[in-house]
């Protein structure tokens, strides 16, 4: 084995770890998830319905920037139906058998969750039009002039869609979805409690200042906050420290490069070229994403959500604008720039 497979065998391993300790950190019911607060009284109120009615989930759209817990509350949601769950995403669906093939699988009542869908090619979305609305598919057996159509029944089924580019689908895919629930980023609050009740499965002492700054530190968003808690806490196990406080998270994630707000090398970035390269703006996220090497989904859903919602940047007709806050976080002034 060479190098090259071997750092790519590497990065699977990596992987497969990440994706088992968010397994292992997801709650089961809606009563352990935290944050949220109005979506999970809204939620209540559909589940407890639809169960007093016998009756499977009306279709449910989760939409918000990535890390919120979307594919987590998929999974709460069929946990607390009592049903079976199906989970796949947008790009996985290539073609119309392929969710054929999945909605052959469900009982009634099931809940098929797709990932990214607003990444569904057209003719799958179509598809999808009559199986949401009416519970049946039509499709054509055969080629040429033995080719026929079979109306294929299906079982009552609830079908959630996540995304975090609700602007990408289509006016027919989303008006057939029942219940809109738009994610938001999480309060410093609710990431403390999130971060001590990860601490608290890893069996780590988390000083409350120590969980706080972690918070703080975590772009509103409970993934990062995650990431960052066993970032640290692999610091304070060399540093033979017997609780993370506030002192060891300081040191920590100034060696990560994540400032006081959150802000890594990638938005600093962003914002530098902005005031340097271009005064501030406008300038276009096309233009932005050339000047630091990254791809333009990339900033659009991961970076710039956040420094829009911190009040960083702004969005024009003309481009992105670097705001007043933007430079005095980053030292800078817009008279010294001028000159």
């Amino acid at each position: 084995m060479n190098t090259e497979e071997e750092a790519i065998l590497m990065q699977q391993v990596s992987d497969l770890t990440e994706q088992s300790v968010e397994k292992t950190l997801r709650p089961q019911l809606l009563n352990e998830y935290i944050g949220q607060a109005a979506l999970k009284k809204e939620l209540r109120v559909y589940i407890k319905a639809a169960k007093t009615r016998q009756e499977s989930l009306d279709h449910v759209l989760l939409y918000g920037p990535p890390g919120l817990g979307k594919t987590t509350l998929a999974m709460i949601i069929a946990n607390e139906m009592e049903v079976g769950l199906k989970t796949t995403s947008g790009p996985a669906i290539e073609k119309t058998g392929d969710l054929l093939a999945l909605l052959n699988e469900l009982e009634p009542g099931d809940i098929l969750f797709i990932d990214e869908i607003h990444r569904l090619p057209t003719q799958v979305e179509e598809m999808l039009y009559s199986a949401m609305e009416d519970f049946f598919v039509d499709i054509v057996i055969g080629q040429g002039p033995t080719a026929h159509p079979v109306h294929f029944p299906l079982p009552p089924f609830t079908l959630i869609g996540a995304t975090t580019r609700a602007g990408m689908l289509s006016a027919p895919l989303r008006d057939r979805f029942g219940i809109m629930a738009h994610m938001e980023y999480y309060q410093a609050a609710d990431l403390k409690e999130i971060v001590r009740r990860t601490a608290n499965i890893f069996h780590t002492s988390i000083i409350e200042n120590g969980a706080y700054e972690i918070a703080l530190r975590s772009r509103g968003t409970p993934r990062i906050a995650n990431r960052l808690f066993r970032r640290v806490r692999d610091f304070a196990q060399v540093a033979s420290k017997e609780a993370i406080d506030k002192h060891i998270v300081d040191e920590a994630l100034k060696i990560l490069h994540v400032d006081k707000v959150g802000l890594d090398i990638i938005d600093v970035k962003l914002l530098t070229t902005m005031i340097v390269q271009y005064q501030g703006g406008p300038v276009g996220i096309n233009t932005l994403a050339a000047n630091i090497g990254e791809e333009v989904e990339t900033l659009e859903t991961m970076y710039e959500p956040y420094l829009m919602q911190t009040g960083f940047i702004q969005r024009t007709a003309r481009g992105r604008i670097a705001t007043d806050l933007a430079y005095r976080h980053l030292g800078y002034t817009q008279q010294n720039m001028k000159e």
